[in-house]
Protein backbone atom coordinates (compact mmCIF):
# COMPACT_ATOMS: atom_id res chain seq x y z
CA UNK A 1 0.00 0.00 0.00
CA UNK A 2 1.43 3.34 -1.10
CA UNK A 3 0.48 6.15 1.29
CA UNK A 4 1.66 9.74 0.89
CA UNK A 5 1.49 12.38 3.61
CA UNK A 6 0.88 16.01 2.66
CA UNK A 7 1.96 18.26 5.53
CA UNK A 8 1.37 22.01 5.63
CA UNK A 9 3.39 22.53 8.80
CA UNK A 10 5.66 25.56 8.83
CA UNK A 11 7.95 25.06 11.82
CA UNK A 12 10.95 22.76 12.20
CA UNK A 13 10.36 20.39 13.89
CA UNK A 14 6.68 20.36 13.00
CA UNK A 15 3.91 18.80 15.08
CA UNK A 16 1.85 18.74 11.87
CA UNK A 17 4.43 16.55 10.15
CA UNK A 18 4.79 14.39 13.26
CA UNK A 19 1.05 13.70 13.29
CA UNK A 20 1.13 12.77 9.60
CA UNK A 21 4.06 10.41 10.11
CA UNK A 22 2.36 8.69 13.04
CA UNK A 23 -0.82 8.20 11.05
CA UNK A 24 1.06 6.80 8.06
CA UNK A 25 3.15 4.47 10.23
CA UNK A 26 -0.01 3.13 11.88
CA UNK A 27 -1.74 2.64 8.52
CA UNK A 28 1.15 0.95 6.70
CA UNK A 29 3.26 -0.63 9.45
CA UNK A 30 6.31 1.25 8.17
CA UNK A 31 8.77 3.18 10.26
CA UNK A 32 8.11 6.95 10.16
CA UNK A 33 11.44 7.45 8.36
CA UNK A 34 10.20 5.27 5.48
CA UNK A 35 7.00 7.24 4.96
CA UNK A 36 6.84 9.61 1.97
CA UNK A 37 6.07 13.09 3.31
CA UNK A 38 5.49 16.10 1.06
CA UNK A 39 6.37 19.27 2.97
CA UNK A 40 4.38 22.11 1.41
CA UNK A 41 6.63 24.61 3.17
CA UNK A 42 9.39 23.64 0.73
CA UNK A 43 7.07 24.14 -2.25
CA UNK A 44 5.53 27.48 -1.25
CA UNK A 45 7.35 29.55 -3.90
CA UNK A 46 6.67 26.99 -6.64
CA UNK A 47 2.96 26.94 -5.73
CA UNK A 48 2.78 30.75 -5.95
CA UNK A 49 4.55 30.75 -9.32
CA UNK A 50 2.18 28.07 -10.60
CA UNK A 51 -0.75 30.42 -10.01
CA UNK A 52 0.83 33.14 -12.16
CA UNK A 53 2.49 31.03 -14.85
CA UNK A 54 0.14 28.07 -15.07
CA UNK A 55 3.07 25.65 -15.12
CA UNK A 56 4.47 23.69 -12.14
CA UNK A 57 8.18 23.67 -11.37
CA UNK A 58 9.79 20.20 -11.45
CA UNK A 59 9.65 19.75 -7.66
CA UNK A 60 5.97 20.73 -7.53
CA UNK A 61 5.12 18.53 -10.51
CA UNK A 62 6.85 15.56 -8.84
CA UNK A 63 4.91 16.17 -5.62
CA UNK A 64 1.60 16.31 -7.48
CA UNK A 65 2.48 13.10 -9.35
CA UNK A 66 3.19 11.40 -6.01
CA UNK A 67 -0.18 12.50 -4.61
CA UNK A 68 -2.04 11.41 -7.74
CA UNK A 69 -0.28 8.04 -7.87
CA UNK A 70 -0.66 7.14 -4.18
CA UNK A 71 -3.07 4.42 -3.10
CA UNK A 72 -4.06 6.50 -0.08
CA UNK A 73 -3.47 10.04 1.13
CA UNK A 74 -3.00 11.56 4.59
CA UNK A 75 -3.43 15.33 4.67
CA UNK A 76 -2.47 17.38 7.71
CA UNK A 77 -2.71 21.14 8.22
CA UNK A 78 -2.20 23.52 11.10
CA UNK A 79 -5.26 25.60 11.97
CA UNK A 80 -5.09 29.22 10.85
CA UNK A 81 -8.07 31.54 11.45
CA UNK A 82 -10.30 28.57 12.34
CA UNK A 83 -9.61 26.79 9.03
CA UNK A 84 -6.89 25.11 6.99
CA UNK A 85 -3.85 27.16 6.07
CA UNK A 86 -3.66 29.13 2.82
CA UNK A 87 -0.63 27.08 1.74
CA UNK A 88 -2.58 23.85 2.24
CA UNK A 89 -5.53 25.09 0.20
CA UNK A 90 -3.28 26.52 -2.52
CA UNK A 91 -1.58 23.18 -3.12
CA UNK A 92 -4.87 21.41 -3.71
CA UNK A 93 -6.06 24.34 -5.84
CA UNK A 94 -3.15 23.97 -8.26
CA UNK A 95 -3.54 20.19 -8.19
CA UNK A 96 -7.20 20.58 -9.17
CA UNK A 97 -6.36 22.98 -11.98
CA UNK A 98 -3.82 20.52 -13.34
CA UNK A 99 -6.16 17.51 -13.09
CA UNK A 100 -9.75 17.87 -11.92
CA UNK A 101 -9.95 14.10 -11.34
CA UNK A 102 -6.67 13.84 -9.44
CA UNK A 103 -8.32 12.81 -6.16
CA UNK A 104 -11.52 11.25 -7.50
CA UNK A 105 -12.16 8.02 -5.61
CA UNK A 106 -8.91 8.25 -3.63
CA UNK A 107 -9.01 7.31 0.08
CA UNK A 108 -8.06 10.33 2.18
CA UNK A 109 -7.48 10.65 5.92
CA UNK A 110 -7.89 14.22 7.18
CA UNK A 111 -6.00 15.57 10.19
CA UNK A 112 -5.11 18.90 11.76
CA UNK A 113 -3.08 20.40 14.59
CA UNK A 114 -3.80 23.45 16.73
CA UNK A 115 -3.07 25.13 19.99
CA UNK A 116 -6.49 24.58 21.54
CA UNK A 117 -9.21 21.91 21.39
CA UNK A 118 -11.73 24.62 20.44
CA UNK A 119 -10.68 24.31 16.79
CA UNK A 120 -11.28 20.56 16.51
CA UNK A 121 -14.37 21.05 14.33
CA UNK A 122 -12.10 22.32 11.55
CA UNK A 123 -12.05 18.70 10.36
CA UNK A 124 -15.79 18.72 9.71
CA UNK A 125 -16.52 22.29 8.62
CA UNK A 126 -13.42 22.84 6.45
CA UNK A 127 -11.39 19.77 5.51
CA UNK A 128 -14.13 17.21 4.94
CA UNK A 129 -16.15 19.50 2.59
CA UNK A 130 -12.99 20.40 0.66
CA UNK A 131 -12.11 16.78 -0.12
CA UNK A 132 -15.72 15.86 -0.75
CA UNK A 133 -15.69 18.59 -3.40
CA UNK A 134 -12.55 17.05 -4.87
CA UNK A 135 -14.48 13.74 -5.00
CA UNK A 136 -12.09 11.94 -2.67
CA UNK A 137 -13.32 9.19 -0.34
CA UNK A 138 -12.73 10.58 3.15
CA UNK A 139 -12.46 8.02 5.97
CA UNK A 140 -14.98 8.47 8.80
CA UNK A 141 -12.48 9.29 11.55
CA UNK A 142 -10.47 12.50 11.33
CA UNK A 143 -7.70 13.27 13.82
CA UNK A 144 -7.20 16.62 15.52
CA UNK A 145 -4.26 17.13 17.89
CA UNK A 146 -4.20 20.12 20.22
CA UNK A 147 -1.06 20.99 22.14
CA UNK A 148 -2.21 19.16 25.26
CA UNK A 149 -3.12 15.99 23.33
CA UNK A 150 0.45 14.89 22.69
CA UNK A 151 1.30 11.93 24.88
CA UNK A 152 -2.36 11.34 25.73
CA UNK A 153 -3.79 7.86 25.19
CA UNK A 154 -6.86 9.38 23.58
CA UNK A 155 -4.78 10.68 20.67
CA UNK A 156 -3.10 7.29 20.27
CA UNK A 157 -6.52 5.61 20.06
CA UNK A 158 -7.78 8.09 17.45
CA UNK A 159 -4.64 7.59 15.37
CA UNK A 160 -5.05 3.80 15.44
CA UNK A 161 -8.73 4.00 14.56
CA UNK A 162 -8.29 6.44 11.67
CA UNK A 163 -5.25 4.56 10.33
CA UNK A 164 -7.18 1.29 10.46
CA UNK A 165 -10.02 2.82 8.48
CA UNK A 166 -7.62 4.16 5.84
CA UNK A 167 -5.87 0.81 5.51
CA UNK A 168 -9.16 -1.07 5.20
CA UNK A 169 -10.63 1.35 2.65
CA UNK A 170 -7.46 1.45 0.58
CA UNK A 171 -7.22 -2.32 0.59
CA UNK A 172 -10.87 -2.75 -0.36
CA UNK A 173 -10.70 -0.29 -3.24
CA UNK A 174 -7.42 -1.76 -4.47
CA UNK A 175 -8.90 -5.27 -4.41
CA UNK A 176 -12.03 -4.09 -6.21
CA UNK A 177 -10.01 -2.41 -8.96
CA UNK A 178 -7.88 -5.54 -9.29
CA UNK A 179 -10.90 -7.78 -9.70
CA UNK A 180 -10.48 -9.61 -6.40
CA UNK A 181 -12.65 -9.67 -3.34
CA UNK A 182 -9.83 -9.44 -0.78
CA UNK A 183 -11.41 -12.27 1.16
CA UNK A 184 -14.54 -10.27 1.95
CA UNK A 185 -17.02 -12.29 -0.05
CA UNK A 186 -17.13 -10.71 -3.50
CA UNK A 187 -17.85 -7.06 -2.96
CA UNK A 188 -18.16 -6.81 0.81
CA UNK A 189 -16.05 -4.04 2.32
CA UNK A 190 -14.67 -4.46 5.83
CA UNK A 191 -15.52 -1.60 8.16
CA UNK A 192 -13.15 -0.99 11.05
CA UNK A 193 -13.90 0.10 14.57
CA UNK A 194 -10.89 0.85 16.67
CA UNK A 195 -8.57 -0.57 14.02
CA UNK A 196 -10.19 -4.03 13.96
CA UNK A 197 -12.30 -5.31 11.09
CA UNK A 198 -15.44 -6.48 12.86
CA UNK A 199 -18.22 -5.63 10.45
CA UNK A 200 -18.90 -5.98 6.76
CA UNK A 201 -20.93 -4.02 4.27
CA UNK A 202 -22.13 -5.69 1.09
CA UNK A 203 -23.52 -3.35 -1.54
CA UNK A 204 -25.44 -6.22 -3.12
CA UNK A 205 -27.67 -6.43 -0.05
CA UNK A 206 -28.78 -2.79 -0.16
CA UNK A 207 -32.51 -2.38 -0.88
CA UNK A 208 -33.35 0.92 -2.63
CA UNK A 209 -35.42 3.31 -0.52
CA UNK A 210 -38.25 3.34 -3.06
CA UNK A 211 -38.64 -0.43 -2.72
CA UNK A 212 -38.60 -0.24 1.07
CA UNK A 213 -41.28 2.48 0.99
CA UNK A 214 -43.46 0.49 -1.44
CA UNK A 215 -43.20 -2.57 0.82
CA UNK A 216 -44.31 -0.55 3.84
CA UNK A 217 -47.29 0.86 1.96
CA UNK A 218 -48.40 -2.58 0.79
CA UNK A 219 -48.00 -3.97 4.29
CA UNK A 220 -50.18 -1.19 5.70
Amino acid sequence: MSVVVVSAGLSVPSSTRLLGERLAAAATGQAPSDVRVIELRDLAVDIAHNFTSGFPAPALAEAMDAVTGADGLIVVTPVFSASYSGLFKSFFDVLGVRDREALAGKPVLIAATGGTPRHSLVLEHALRPLFAHLRAVVVPTGVYAASQDWGDKGLDARIERAAGELAALTGALSAASGGTDNGTGGGAISVTRGGAADDKFDARNVVPFEEQLAALRSAG
